[in-house]
């Protein structure tokens, strides 16, 4: 991204899981995005072995990744902080959380949560690798 390399970068570990949390202290770190920092989640929009071994399943996250895409498009904030009774194919998407809620901090961290677009839109081994931008 940055070939220079000539931006500071300091890796910070997430507090907990909690989706509430994470998407609160989010919003507790906007005001650096006006000093010129860029918050930056890592994870998969999809993550599930079970879709290795069972391929059919690959509709479940699927359906988990059309509900996100939607979400974000729509700034709902709050169904993706409750994906796991809001979102389809939830259970088999993400069957652990680490893999998604780093999103959930940086749409806290958006300026425009509804601002999302996809910067790469990849189905690999039946599991979304979508990344989202958000201003």
């Amino acid at each position: 991204m940055y070939p220079a390399a000539d931006v500071p970068v300091v890796q910070l570990s997430m507090p907990g899981l909690d989706p509430g949390a994470l998407s609160e202290l989010g919003a507790l770190l906007r005001p650096l995005r006006a000093e010129g920092v860029l918050i930056l989640g890592s994870g998969f929009m999809t993550h599930s072995f079970a879709v290795f071994h069972r391929p059919e399943l690959a509709a479940e996250t699927a359906a988990f990744d059309a509900w996100a895409v939607d979400a974000l498009a729509g700034g709902d904030v709050d169904a993706l902080v409750d994906y796991r009774d809001k979102a389809p194919g939830a259970a088999v998407a993400h069957p652990t959380a680490e893999h998604f809620v780093p999103l959930l901090l940086t749409v806290g961290a958006a300026a425009d949560p509804g601002s999302a677009v996809s910067a790469i839109d990849r189905v690999v081994m039946g599991n979304s690798t979508r990344s989202v931008q958000l201003n």
